[in-house]
């Protein structure tokens, strides 16, 4: 399924990519049959952090990862074509609740996003993840959607369902 502004939201089994036409913005909605405080780990133990993200084709190794508020944050991912590298700054950290961060692809340095990840305990061990990225321009979020963002999130977030379910967090 592709994404495009005017297609949005679209909807996987668990996970929904909600983009606004005209709009600086993307929100992506995935339930996990895990925990908040398991949620949160994946998203903040590097070692963790590098088995599930992004797409099956790539490996990502951490250069730098301090996920406390006011920490900062660095890591390349490798594939066939190339190596990739991303940063940013972890400007909120609430434990099993929240994470405010800064991403930017080093591929375009001036197009920082501003990314708010919030975790919603849903009971029965299950959690809502819900992320939002602010771009920096309409532009901006429509290339990053056209360059097939929403594979390399639903598999990654697939890997990550995978880890649950095997008790590897």
């Amino acid at each position: 399924m592709s994404t495009t502004p005017e297609a949005a939201p679209t909807t996987h089994p668990t996970t929904q990519l909600d983009v606004p036409e005209g709009t600086q913005s993307l929100t992506i909605t995935r339930d996990f049959a895990a925990t908040p405080a398991q949620v949160f780990r994946a998203h903040t133990d590097p070692n963790l952090f590098t088995k599930w993200v992004g797409p099956d084709s790539i490996a990502s190794t951490i250069r730098e990862w301090n996920p406390t508020t006011g920490g900062n944050w660095s890591y390349v991912s490798s594939d066939h074509s190339g190596e990739y590298g991303f940063y940013g700054s972890f400007h909120e950290v609430r434990e099993n609740e929240r994470i405010v961060q800064t991403f930017t692809f080093e591929g375009f340095p001036d197009a920082v996003n501003l990314e708010i990840l919030t975790l919603t305990d849903l009971g029965d061990g299950r959690t809502r993840l819900q992320s939002t990225a602010i771009f920096d321009s309409v532009e901006s979020r429509d290339g990053m959607v056209a360059s097939g963002m929403e594979h390399g999130i639903v598999e990654g977030y697939n890997k990550l369902d995978t880890m649950f379910a095997a008790g590897e967090i």
